[in-house]
């Protein structure tokens, strides 16, 4: 007699039931492999989705209305905040609007910086799901989930497709907060009313958002999808690093109105700019119709995806689910480093470049070659420096240009930016530093270990600097930017400061300092020594004259390479075996 034919006694306990029928069921798979048996087992099959479902939704019942709290409040603190911060300013500035405050002196660089700037932003945005979800994805079960559930005579759809609903829901906040933001700005620059530019920039603000979800779910669910996305990612990302130069130079004043409209027309990420410039003065011919395609496929893409979000293998999502518990919880324990080397071994089915370089014919080269060699074969680490240094580069003449506070902050970006683009060369040193014992190989001390290693990182930063630096000449820049390739010096020895703390030190969340609750600060102050230092530092030293610049620069650096050492030697000292 089938499962669909059983009478259900009264008061039996569901879980039971369940429970019984998937002993039965694996009794009836683990027969010899007869064909008799496995016939039996075939007709015996019935899918328990539903009664799972009831099921877990009894069990979840208490668990779920505890979550619906959090989750509640949350919400209600966000949009507290959001109202209190933005909504009550932007009331204000309206307010002073129609009693004749004029908003509209940067209407021209807003309207210019928009085309490729939205392009760069819709664009990147679909690249940034794409890759998360080479690693987590939109649809992420729990591991218990994952591992037990889905491995029971259940519909994958069921238990999979919310998770994919929850996804386009949280990514929708940003998009409807950037709306919102563009509503605001066009609205008073531009004189076009929020209420207008909100909606068509609604156009954009949603439909992106889903349309990058639902490419997510497109990497989860086939494997030659993932591969195209990896052998793709540095184009797309050198794509969006030019549109965001393109969008700098717009805003001073050099554009190409016929660049713009090709880029505008050229798919998703610019029919959003087309829609919300509609409402505006520079308003392109046929720019609502945009909105059409938009829409349109948008809302195929979703349905696509929420179709394949049901097929996501199994394997698939265990190695995802894992990869999410793994960062979630290096997280909760302040272990960033261990997130990153989750991230990394999540990634490791991609295909590695092996590279190889003659081995040195001198033993002080050992250590050069080691670093070259495996920057050589991680040309990922290359490009994020390329994607930092850029924009670094770009802010040096602006930067230059200003006075007072503004030439202060607008240096200190540059050199935080600058800074993250020399951290990535300097990957070797970090993994010296995760365990000294690493270094049992090496014949120098390992203070002296830890400075050879700087050397590639120095040349590397100091070539892509003045490669950039070049550039940026060639296209107008001042002379101004030729201070880059010195400020690379102290950048990469604040790189090699931070990269010799070793191992997160949780304990000193927790440090007795008699200040009240100052752990957190103590930890971050140690977590980001070297940028935190350096960056003030080098904002007043880029400051100065150009020859005090660069005494300043070397200064720095001498002095950051100090501490580096001095760091190096208590790190080999902690790990140091006792007799």
């Amino acid at each position: 007699m089938s499962v669909a034919d059983e009478e259900i006694v009264p008061g039996e306990d569901p879980a039971d039931r369940t429970a019984q029928a998937l002993a039965a069921d694996s009794v009836v798979g683990s027969v010899g492999g007869s064909a008799a048996g496995s016939a039996a087992g075939a007709a015996d099959w019935t899918d328990w989705t539903d009664d799972t479902l009831e099921l877990l939704r009894a069990l979840r019942a208490p668990h779920r209305r505890s979550r619906a709290g959090q989750i509640g409040y949350t919400v209600y603190v966000g949009v507290m905040v959001v109202m209190a911060w933005g909504g009550m300013f932007s009331l204000g500035v309206f307010a002073n609007a129609s009693m004749g405050a004029d908003y509209s002196a940067h209407d021209a660089q807003l309207l210019a910086a928009l085309p490729s700037g939205v392009c760069a932003l819709g664009l990147g945005l679909i690249l940034v799901v794409a890759r998360d979800a080479l690693w987590r994805g939109p649809v992420v079960a729990p591991r218990a989930t994952v591992d037990w559930l889905l491995a029971q005579p259940v519909r994958p759809g069921p238990l999979l497709r919310p998770w994919f609903w929850v996804s386009c829901a949280m990514a929708l906040v940003p998009g409807l907060l950037a709306a919102a933001a563009a509503g605001v700005a066009v609205g008073l620059m531009d004189k076009a009313g929020f209420l207008p530019a909100f909606g068509w920039a609604l156009a954009g603000g949603v439909c992106l958002p889903l349309l990058a979800t639902a490419c997510g779910v497109a990497v989860e669910r086939y494997e030659r999808v993932a591969r195209s996305v990896r052998r793709a990612s540095p184009v797309v990302a050198l794509l969006v690093l030019l549109l965001a130069v393109q969008s700098a130079f717009a805003v001073a004043g050099h554009r190409s109105v016929l660049l713009e409209r090709v880029e505008m027309w050229s798919g998703p990420w610019g029919w959003s700019a087309l829609a919300g410039l509609s409402p505006t003065s520079a308003a392109v011919s046929g720019g609502r119709l945009a909105a059409i395609p938009l829409i349109l496929l948008t809302v195929v893409a979703v349905v696509l995806a929420f179709r394949a979000a049901a097929g996501i293998p199994l394997g698939s999502l265990r190695r995802r689910a894992r990869a999410a518990a793994g960062v979630a919880a290096a997280l909760r324990t302040a272990e960033l480093r261990s997130a990153r080397l989750v991230l990394a071994q999540s990634e490791q089915r991609a295909r590695r470049v092996r590279l190889r370089i003659p081995p040195p014919t001198r033993a002080w080269l050992a250590v050069p070659w080691r670093d070259l060699t495996a920057l050589l074969r991680a040309p990922s680490r290359t490009g994020r420096a390329v994607f930092f240094t850029a924009p670094a580069l770009l802010l040096a003449g602006p930067a230059a240009q200003a006075t007072g506070v503004d030439r202060v902050l607008l240096t200190a970006l540059a050199a935080a930016l600058g800074y993250l683009g020399a951290a990535q060369l300097a990957e070797p040193a970090r993994v010296e530093a995760d365990d000294p014992r690493r270094a049992g190989w090496s014949p120098h001390p390992y203070g002296q270990l830890m400075l050879r290693h700087a050397v590639v990182p120095a040349f590397a930063s100091v070539l892509l600097a003045a490669a950039g630096a070049g550039i940026a000449v060639l296209l107008g820049a001042g002379p101004a930017v030729w201070l880059a390739p010195v400020a690379a010096l102290p950048l990469t020895a604040a790189a090699m400061v931070n990269a010799c703390r070793g191992p997160s030190r949780q304990e000193l969340m927790y440090s007795p300092s008699g200040m009240g609750s100052m752990g957190p600060f103590i930890f971050l102050a140690w977590y980001g020594a070297g940028p935190i230092t350096l960056v003030p530092a080098l904002a007043f030293a880029l400051g100065t004259g150009p020859s005090l610049a660069v005494a300043w620069c070397l200064v720095l650096g001498a002095t950051l390479l100090y501490w580096a050492y001095q760091r190096a030697l208590t790190l080999s000292g902690r790990h140091r075996p006792k007799d």
